[in-house]
């Protein structure tokens, strides 16, 4: 395989200001190349987690996973971006999204999503590297002498936009570092935006490869594999009704999709989960023994993915699952890569 390949492993942010700190320290002896935390309503926004942890990790970048700038300003993300990279050792990283149920927790939805991200993506990187934030956007209007009054990064900070869209997709070609692919492990999905991402990187005279594609998805790996399966099932149930709507290249059953939905509404969320044939679970999650996990991270690579994460809950318990992925299944990743 060639180019880069990360590994990185994310979390969700519904933990206390001392677990999140122990986590940090927990995950600090393994070998990921990032950490990363969601910004899910109705949990704690990113960067205050961010900020616990990251006086604990030693050689792993950090970063939200990711915002969106219709629930924090882009202002703010700047600030808050340039206040954790004083604080981490070894980097950070911006993470941008259009962000989902936003109308379920009274945050209006955005009339021009995808030129907002764009807008977006201007005003944090002029103010992290000093210049006038000014913009006259359709979403966003800023004066033209607001700028940085704070320290600003000594490099550049790179951005990565999620999206399962080809327009957004091409858009990050033209001014992000990595897209990312939010649940899911499929593949075919990755080729998919590939080439609407190579052609923003040709429409803004970038290099091509300029911009790595991030899939990351829920993940449970335990030594018991049908334990981890079953475990992995239930989680997938929640999201997958939409997700699988979202991708192309799967030919997802709607009425199957349904019943998966009205279980998860009426609380029956393993009887959800039972539902889900294998192979559609294996498009949505990183699921069973550390075996099973090395083989997917390796499918990913060689089709053409520069970085996997996984995703919370990664084990039947938190911690078992982190140290296998981190004992396990990142050494022999690296091995044959």
């Amino acid at each position: 395989m060639s180019g880069k390949k990360e590994i990185s492993i994310a979390f969700q942010t519904d933990k206390s200001a001392d677990e999140y700190i122990a986590l940090a320290q927990f995950v600090n002896q393994f070998d990921f190349d990032a950490v990363s935390v969601y910004c899910d309503a109705p949990y704690h926004p990113s960067y205050g987690p961010l900020m616990l942890m990251a006086p604990h990790l030693t050689h792993a970048r950090i970063g939200p996973a990711a915002v969106s700038p219709f629930r924090v300003h882009p202002i703010d993300i700047a600030a808050q971006t340039a206040l954790l990279a004083d604080v981490a050792q070894s980097g950070v990283y911006v993470g941008l999204a259009r962000g989902a149920w936003l109308a379920e927790h009274g945050i209006e939805e955005p009339s021009a999503p995808i030129q907002g991200i764009r807008e977006a993506v201007q005003i944090v990187k002029n103010l992290l590297a000093g210049e006038s934030g000014g913009i006259d956007g359709k979403v966003f209007q800023i004066s033209e002498h607001v700028r940085a009054p704070y320290p600003v990064p000594l490099e550049e900070v790179p951005v990565m936009i999620g999206t399962w869209g080809k327009k957004l997709a091409r858009v990050a070609g033209q001014v992000a570092d990595e897209v990312k692919i939010g649940g899911s492990a499929n593949l075919k999905m990755a080729a998919h935006l590939q080439a609407s991402i190579t052609a923003g990187e040709q429409q803004a005279g970038r290099k091509p490869g300029s911009v790595g594609i991030v899939v990351g998805c829920v993940t449970v790996v335990d030594e018991d594999r049908a334990l981890a399966r079953q475990k992995v099932r239930q989680e997938a149930a929640l999201y997958l009704p939409v997700v699988a709507s979202l991708d192309p290249t799967v030919d997802a059953d709607p009425e199957l999709m349904a019943r998966i939905q009205a279980l998860v509404n009426q609380g029956q969320v393993a009887e959800a989960g039972a539902l889900i044939p294998d192979d559609l679970l294996d498009l949505f999650a990183f699921a069973g023994n550390p075996d099973d996990l090395i083989a997917q991270t390796l499918a990913l690579f060689e089709a053409g993915v520069s970085r996997v994460e996984y995703g919370t809950p990664h084990g039947l318990a938190p911690q078992t699952g982190i140290d296998l992925l981190g004992r396990v299944v990142v050494p022999e990743v690296r091995k044959a890569i």
